[in-house]
């Protein structure tokens, strides 16, 4: 019977297989081949906060790179840290798959739109597990702190934004839904107690002093790093202002005009509150910001675009009809060469002196932004009545805490 049931899995089930699997498979082929740089920095950070070292030192005995994750992820890698290496990197990995895989599964959707969700996203959730990166359970925080807010949940919803903050910046675009949230008065309260709990949580591993010596560092670090990123041979800036830089050939061009704009195209939108009584209104944003925190981040590199091709598929997928004939165009273009172009799938003759060269990886999903945007601003959510609404109102009332069947 277990033979059998394990055969006819549904194809949802299968896909949750996939994510697994392709964790474990890049855990035993990175530590077999001692390629497992990214996670020796971020199990070193454990090691070195409980020993009060300078976490943002440069350690060429230990990993290449530097470390430039906030005071707080110490605790986050505790877990993984404390086991033997191989296990340690192989129960991050599969944290990072469940994260998104969880995040996912209570989204709103139907099984057969979270399974399209997910195979869509296979090819960038590829890339950045890898890349051994945090980017996936990045995502998760985004997508997550959406969930609750839609759920009245504010106190989970903050915990992800406040934690995902502290870490890797990126998650603060959650207090965003904020505007969303039923119970305003509740989503403030429950910020200000996570941002307590959580800045002072590093107390768990060492003094007061380091700590904030930590933080201070910590800013200071990622202050400096906007600056590394920015060179013609970097492999992150791909992101607006980096395509610009390259096309242009000019790496003096300034970021502040580009962030402008773009905060103003996401801010602009949220002026219409009649909108947002419409759920794919605010599904929309949801996509709008887990695609701005990544194409208006000089930070943003190869394996960072899990989250932003996340934000792409599900404002897809929200549409009546996600598969026109120019969506799909779109999905072509950011399947193979957001997805794929920066892989050995494409000829290096090729991959190297254009894609890389100037950051093609980023153009599709800033022609989508630019979409979302648009419609965001213009279009009428609540006259046009959508299917995903009217699927929002029948799912709404459930508990969306549903198995993977």
């Amino acid at each position: 019977m277990s033979n059998r049931r394990f055969i006819y899995l549904s194809g949802y089930q299968w896909l949750w297989v996939l994510y697994i699997a392709v964790a474990i498979y890049t855990s035993i082929f990175k530590y077999s081949r001692g390629i497992d740089n990214n996670y020796k920095i971020f199990r070193a950070s454990y090691s070195h906060a409980i020993q009060e070292k300078d976490l943002y030192a440069s350690y060429p005995q230990e990993y290449g790179d530097l470390y430039y994750y906030g005071p707080v992820f110490p605790l986050i890698i505790a877990p993984s840290a404390l086991l033997p290496h191989f296990w340690g990197f192989l129960l991050w990995e599969l944290a990072n798959a469940m994260a998104i895989l969880l995040a996912i599964n209570l989204l709103p959707f139907t099984v057969r739109q979270k399974s399209q969700l997910l195979l869509l996203c296979a090819i960038e959730y590829a890339n950045s597990v890898f890349y051994m990166q945090f980017n996936p359970a990045i995502t998760a925080m985004i997508v997550l702190s959406f969930i609750f807010v839609e759920r009245g949940k504010e106190q989970w919803a903050t915990l992800f934004v406040v934690l995902g903050f502290l870490i890797k910046l990126y998650p603060v675009i959650g207090l965003t839904f904020f505007l969303f949230s039923r119970n305003k008065g509740r989503f403030v309260l429950w910020t200000v107690i996570w941002g307590i709990v959580l800045f002072i949580a590093p107390l768990i591993l060492y003094s007061p002093g380091y700590m904030i010596n930590s933080y201070h560092q910590w800013l200071a670090a990622v202050h400096s790093k906007v600056g590394l990123n920015a060179y013609f041979d970097s492999p992150q800036d791909i992101c607006v202002m980096g395509v610009v830089r390259r096309l242009t050939h000019n790496i003096n061009i300034p970021n502040g005009p580009f962030l402008i704009v773009g905060a103003l195209l996401f801010l602009a939108p949220l002026l219409r509150i009649s909108q947002y009584k419409s759920f794919k209104y605010r599904a929309q944003v949801l996509a709008s910001a887990l695609i701005l925190v990544v194409i208006f981040s000089t930070g943003a590199e190869h394996p960072t675009y899990i989250i932003a091709v996340t934000g792409v598929f599900i404002w897809m997928l929200i549409q009546d009809k996600p598969y026109t004939a120019f969506n799909i165009v779109l999905l072509v273009l950011v399947l193979v060469i957001t997805g794929l172009g920066l892989t050995d799938a494409v000829p290096k003759l090729i991959r190297e002196p254009y894609i890389a060269k100037y950051s093609v990886k980023a153009w599709p999903v800033i022609m989508v932004w630019v979409k979302i945007a648009y419609e965001l601003l213009f279009n009428n959510f609540v006259a046009e009545n959508s299917r995903i609404d009217q699927q929002y109102e029948r799912l709404k009332n459930k508990d969306w805490l549903v198995s993977i069947s």
